[in-house]
């Protein structure tokens, strides 16, 4: 910061001991003003690198409250879906035409959780094939990525529920390059938010 020389223009004589008093105070305010000048520069500064360094850290979540979303979409989802995700798994898988979504009972002998996955995966593949998708964003408590286009492009997808031993699954196809990139992009959310460890790739099929 370039400085500036300030001069103080006192009277040819000062002799008397009041002259001298003003002259003293006129040096101590003068002092006072460069400090605080230099003061108010150095503060601003400071808050201009101190917002700087704020915006180029990622904004991440303490792991408390991690855990405190993740128990909030569990709660969600066990409405939703009208099953226990304690019971339950999910796993989500990236074909060449697309993927499936996939939720099994734990307990082979749990025909309870069997039935009602198998109820709402049905009831999911009618919805999805609609272009409704209500039920993940209710249990996300959010627009999925992808979602939009799956709307718009639901004449390009076909949804096909299917049975598994313990459960169900919904097999998602499609032959338009869009809709596929956008059902990669909702079944990788998926995966991310229930945390299933499933394969964000595409899986070739043999």
């Amino acid at each position: 910061m370039a400085t500036q020389d300030f001069k103080v223009t006192v009277p040819a004589k000062l002799d008397s001991l009041e002259g001298q008093e003003r002259l003293k105070n006129m040096k101590v305010k003068m002092y006072l003003m460069i400090t605080l000048c230099f003061a108010g520069v150095v503060a601003v500064n400071s808050i201009i690198v101190v917002g700087q360094q704020q915006q180029q850290q990622p904004q991440t979540l303490p792991e408390s409250m991690k855990g405190m979303d993740m128990g909030e979409m569990n709660k969600r989802g066990d409405r939703v879906m009208g099953f226990d995700h304690d019971k339950t798994t999910h796993h989500f898988r990236l074909l060449p035409d697309g993927g499936f979504i996939q939720v099994e009972a734990n307990d082979a002998q749990d025909i309870a959780s069997r039935d009602q996955i198998r109820m709402h995966l049905s009831h999911i593949a009618r919805m999805f094939a609609d272009g409704n998708f209500k039920a993940p964003m209710l249990i996300h408590d959010q627009t999925p990525p992808g979602v939009p286009v799956l709307e718009r492009l639901k004449a390009e997808i076909t949804y096909k529920f299917e049975n598994t031993d313990r459960g169900g699954r919904v097999l998602i196809s499609t032959k338009d390059a869009d809709a596929l990139t956008a059902i990669y992009e909702f079944l990788r959310f998926q995966i991310k938010e229930h945390k299933t460890g499933d394969p964000l790739e595409v899986k070739k099929q043999s």
